[in-house]
């Protein structure tokens, strides 16, 4: 078995010359070695070497000649993981969306020389981007998390400044100029179809609806709420999130409960003030005790004894302690197919599995059936457009901007919808 190698330099003589020198293995597996100045436990060499730990603790890879693309890549996902994380030490969606890129950066390019790595090669990445169907603002995000890799490798010093220069020079694209397509702007769902959906789901999810219906909060800020971070003296109770979107930049956020948003999640205060109101443990256990409270038949021992049996006794999947964004969108995007079943064939029949029902349908009707419930669906964020939206109308601009915690107004305009009626009204008096 080889010798797990050190990444913290050794001070070690050089015996051909010697001189004193460092050997370590930095992060990308390369073992590493540099002459240091002065001869073996010099006080000259001893500066150099404190001086060498110093640049590896801030910078665990430094330049060298032939470094790859992957290299690159490698170093900064490995950056990436201890700096993109909450409070609670979990990462954030800003990881994955640069693994993703990495991904497509490595397969085009991942052993060509990182100094080599130009225009003409993030260009051809944007291509890829565009071939495969992205919307022109998606591409233009992506490209730019891929610029600012390299701008991270010119600061750790494992590509020329040049590299990153040249990249800067590429443009976005721009709407009507290029062959992406343009993704229509989100807007704000409408009430009638939450209402639809709403008998689909569980107690807790239908909690979280309202929940954002009636505060405008973030999706995650949603999720995230516990009695422990409500604050209940006022009148208005006020709700302070441990993490939010601006909590790396130092800002404060602040959710204002009303009244009946107070009724809504008093239902959920359990004795333990730290756990999560809307839980999909809690939802799993009261699914559990209300199919119990309904059952018919008598617990007979031998039934008992044959589920013990079948029950595993470390399933892989628990439920967990509070919703995420993917899982309460999840949650909607079910319940949406339940409230809007498709027409006519494309429906699931009943006692029909969803593997023998994807194999009964045609390509095109499988393509027909994606199109439906793209358009019957709706996913979490519209809830605070559709709140922002209301309280512009009935408000105005400088209410929605504070109740939905932006800093400009200009940011509020693209949650909240224009009061076209308002202009309607005005332009019969003045016109």
């Amino acid at each position: 078995m080889s010798t797990r190698r050190k990444p913290i330099p050794s001070y070690l003589p050089h015996t051909q010359s010697g001189r004193a020198r460092a050997v370590w293995t930095d992060r990308l597996g390369v073992r590493r070695q540099k002459l240091l100045p002065g001869s073996f436990d010099s006080p000259e060499s001893r500066t150099a070497f404190a001086r060498l730990q110093l640049e590896l603790e801030v910078s665990p890879c430094a330049i060298r000649t032939g470094t790859t693309v992957s290299e690159v890549l490698l170093a900064f996902l490995n950056f990436a993981t201890g700096h993109y994380r909450r409070a609670d030490g979990s990462t954030t969606n800003e990881l994955d969306e640069y693994k993703m890129v990495a991904r497509h950066a490595r397969e085009l390019y991942g052993t060509s020389p990182a100094q080599e790595f130009g225009p003409l090669a993030l260009k051809s990445i944007r291509q890829k981007f565009i071939a495969a169907g992205w919307c022109r603002g998606f591409i233009n995000q992506r490209v730019g998390r891929l610029r600012r890799i390299f701008k991270w490798a010119v600061g750790e010093e494992l590509v020329p400044p040049a590299v990153y220069q040249a990249l800067a020079a590429v443009a976005g694209l721009q709407r009507g100029r290029s062959n992406a397509r343009e993704s229509k702007p989100v807007g704000p769902v409408a009430p009638d179809v939450v209402a639809a959906t709403l008998p689909h789901l569980n107690r807790h999810v239908r909690g979280l609806i309202e929940f954002q219906q009636l505060t405008g909060c973030r999706p995650g800020e949603a999720c995230d709420v516990r009695q422990c971070d409500i604050d209940t003296s006022g009148k208005v109770w006020l709700y302070r999130p441990r993490q939010h979107k601006n909590t790396h930049r130092g800002k404060s956020r602040v959710v204002a409960i009303g009244p009946r948003a107070q009724v809504l999640v008093s239902a959920f205060f359990t004795p333990d003030a730290g756990a999560y109101l809307f839980s999909p443990a809690a939802a799993v256990a009261e699914r559990n005790l209300r199919r119990a409270s309904e059952r018919k038949t008598p617990r007979y021992p031998s039934h008992m004894a044959r589920n013990a049996k079948k029950r595993k006794a470390s399933p892989q999947r628990r439920p967990a302690q509070k919703y995420n964004r993917g899982s309460y969108g999840t949650a909607i995007d079910r319940a949406c197919d339940k409230a809007f079943p498709p027409p006519g064939e494309l429906a699931q029949r009943i006692d029909e599995t969803r593997s023998a029902w994807m194999a009964r349908l045609t390509a095109d009707q499988r393509s027909q059936l994606r199109r439906w419930q793209k358009e019957h669906r709706w996913h979490p964020n519209q809830l605070r457009h559709l709140f922002a939206t209301q309280v512009r109308k009935e408000h105005g601009l400088e209410a929605a901007q504070v109740l939905l915690g932006h800093a400009r107004a200009d940011v509020t305009q693209i949650y909240a919808e224009r009061n076209e009626e308002l202009a309607a009204s005005v332009a019969t008096q003045v016109g």
